[in-house]
């Protein structure tokens, strides 16, 4: 079988979620008393190749997004599968995001620029010997 890591992601603080495709499957099922879901991607898969594994993994981390985007508040069932312990509307929440690499929508909704750094003062010509 196989696994699909989460990075959950919120006000700096990241841990990991590993779910199997049926705890998804589960999930949706009973999101779907709650809220209007996003299609998730189809249970049967003929043939595990990377290519429609990987087409599984995008379509279950769009999944995701969508139920946090389209949705100011997230129902506990949600929370309670990305193992994260209070609302995020509280100001030590710890968050919703995705998977792997990828920038969760809240680290891209961040308002600031990236911090940079000079070694030395970028308009301050070097001394001619």
């Amino acid at each position: 079988f196989q696994v699909f890591k989460i990075e959950v992601l919120m006000n700096g603080r990241k841990h990991f979620v590993e779910k199997r495709y049926s705890e998804f499957h589960a999930l949706h099922k009973k999101l779907k008393k709650f809220i209007r879901t996003p299609e998730i991607p189809s249970k049967h898969v003929r043939n595990w190749v990377p290519k429609v594994l990987e087409q599984r993994r995008q379509g279950l981390e769009l999944y995701l997004q969508t139920v946090i985007l389209e949705n100011e508040e997230l129902p506990k069932i949600f929370l309670d599968f990305l193992n994260v312990r209070h609302l995020p509307t509280l100001p030590k929440a710890e968050s919703c995001g995705s998977f792997d690499e990828t920038e969760s929508e809240e680290s891209s909704k961040l308002s600031h620029q990236p911090v940079l750094l000079f070694l030395r003062d970028p308009y301050v010509l070097p001394k001619a010997n």
